[in-house]
């Protein structure tokens, strides 16, 4: 798979196309390549192995996704609704709601507080990572940060015979203010709880932002790209992944096993389109992952601390 960065550094995109390598993943290892801002970002070690879904669920339904040894819980928040009824804001979904989360976990390693600056701050890191906030765009962002601050998570690790469980919110505020009971902007400020920061400094992983800013329009090559991030630089030998396990932790949704590898493996050739030095092969039984460098070398870490 990269070939695709060897060719179109020794022929260009057009060499790459007379070679038969999809376009989409021809412009995303393109975009990877010529990117000059740099930026590093991070995610729970968790969200890089269980992700939220990528289409919106029903009303009031919950969200559960197991990937070996995590299993991820999204319990859909309520907000005060006429009559005394509570009202489901439902789920977080897409790939909006990864980059807001991905913002939030990476200004607080940044900065080391909980405490993270949003308003000007979090559309200007939008703006850098290819996502403008306006239009059609600002609504679906508000209404996935209101999902966010009102949803409740539980990772269950398992670690042998013992499980760990962390349960709890994953900001202390809403990510948004309200004028007259009306939607407005986001709000200046925002706080990750105390229990998930803590997780977030001790099991932190390292993305490249110019990778996420190749993909960011595709919540599944986001979710490969940080899983593979996580994955792969902790191998010491060839490692197999039934298609039935890639099924479980990427296609919970997918009722057809064809269906699901239709969708995941050109979505998979966009994330190691953006992670060259991945070493991943598709198999007629799966996939094979090989012990590769990670895209954030720690010596980068260092120098951007």
């Amino acid at each position: 798979m990269n070939n695709v960065h060897r060719l179109i550094t020794e022929c260009g995109r057009q060499g790459a196309l007379d070679f038969g390598i999809k376009a989409e993943v021809i412009h995303a290892a393109a975009s990877y390549l010529s990117d000059e801002e740099g930026g590093t970002g991070f995610l729970y070690s968790g969200w890089c192995q269980a992700a939220l879904p990528h289409k919106k669920l029903a009303d009031g339904d919950d969200w559960q996704v197991e990937a070996g040894n995590v299993t991820l819980i999204v319990e859909a928040g309520v907000r005060p609704g006429p009559g005394g009824k509570p009202i489901s804001v439902g789920v977080p979904y897409g790939s909006r709601a990864r980059l807001i989360l991905l913002y939030l976990q990476s200004e607080a390693l940044r900065t080391s507080c909980p405490e993270v600056e949003l308003g000007k701050s979090l559309r200007a890191w939008m703006a850098r990572i290819g996502v403008p906030i306006g239009g059609s765009n600002a609504a679906l962002l508000r209404e996935q940060a209101e999902r966010i601050s009102r949803c409740r998570l539980t990772f269950h690790v398992a670690r042998g015979d013992k499980v760990g469980m962390l349960s709890q919110t994953i900001v202390d505020a809403a990510l948004f203010e309200r004028a007259d009971g009306k939607r407005s902007g986001f709000a200046e400020r925002a706080r990750l709880s105390d229990g998930f920061f803590a997780q977030l400094k001790d099991h932190s992983v390292p993305l490249d932002e110019a990778a996420i800013r190749a993909i960011a329009n595709n919540s599944q090559a986001i979710d490969i790209y940080a899983w593979l991030a996580y994955r792969l630089h902790h191998l010491t030998k060839a490692t197999p992944m039934s298609w039935a396990a890639a099924k479980k932790q990427f296609g919970l949704a997918v009722k057809r096993m064809d269906h699901f590898r239709e969708k995941f493996i050109p979505n998979l050739e966009l994330s190691l389109a953006v992670y060259p030095d991945a070493k991943v092969d598709i198999t007629p039984t799966g996939l094979v992952l090989h012990p590769s460098r990670p895209p954030v070398e720690p010596r980068k870490l260092l120098r951007t601390a």
